[in-house]
């Protein structure tokens, strides 16, 4: 059956997920002495990090179609009336918190890579990656609640509790590990939103009843 454009617009969750493993994987290349395995992923994007140009040349797909995706979700899920009504609320803040990272982190970068957060932008920094994380949290318990009730989206709860589970090995692991190995354990937390970010853009395009 032919496509609408609202469904094409699923492949941009793809397409962010393809720019973002490209900037994570290519970007330390033009940092001289990152160590992936330490290192936090911010520390590619920061404003005094050698491998900034390239991070923001790679990652340019990723800084608009991650939100353009969100919304088409949202806007699909809202006209359709998709599932139940929590589960449109776990859609809605799910792309509220990809709004919030997209726009917050491009105002607020991280001023040096590795270094201790004092700065006014610093802090608004760590304040972004606390909403972001919040929502994120919340909106996939949402996801994985809705998913498993009668009527629910059954598969998307399975994918809601692989990414919250991917950000629960981060988090507990940056504490958990050796410094010498955060750069691994917190690779989970950040791709799991644009993981399930590229699941939700799939699902809309795959849709059948378009």
């Amino acid at each position: 059956m032919k496509k609408k454009l609202i469904n094409l617009s699923g492949l941009t969750g793809v397409i962010s997920l393809i720019s973002y493993a490209l900037a994570v994987i290519f970007a330390p290349l033009a940092y001289p002495g990152y160590n992936w395995m330490a290192q936090a992923v911010s520390d590619l994007s920061a404003e005094t990090a050698p491998s900034r140009l390239l991070w923001n040349q790679l990652a340019a797909a990723y800084n608009v179609c991650s939100p353009v995706c969100m919304m088409c979700v949202s806007i699909f899920v809202s006209d359709k009336k998709v599932s139940t009504k929590l589960f449109r609320l776990g859609i809605y803040l799910f792309a509220i918190m990809n709004w919030i990272s997209a726009i917050g982190y491009r105002m607020f970068p991280l001023t040096d890579s590795g270094k201790e957060i004092s700065t006014f932008q610093e802090k608004m920094h760590i304040v972004i990656t606390i909403a972001v994380v919040l929502l994120s949290i919340s909106s996939l318990t949402i996801l994985i609640v809705a998913g498993f009730k009668k009527n629910g989206m059954k598969g998307i709860g399975i994918w809601a509790s692989i990414a919250l589970a991917m950000m629960f090995v981060g988090a507990i692991g940056k504490s958990a590990v050796s410094p010498d190995y955060f750069g691994i354990v917190e690779r989970f937390s950040v791709f799991a939103a644009v993981g399930f970010n590229a699941v939700l853009g799939a699902y809309l395009f795959m849709d059948s009843k378009s």
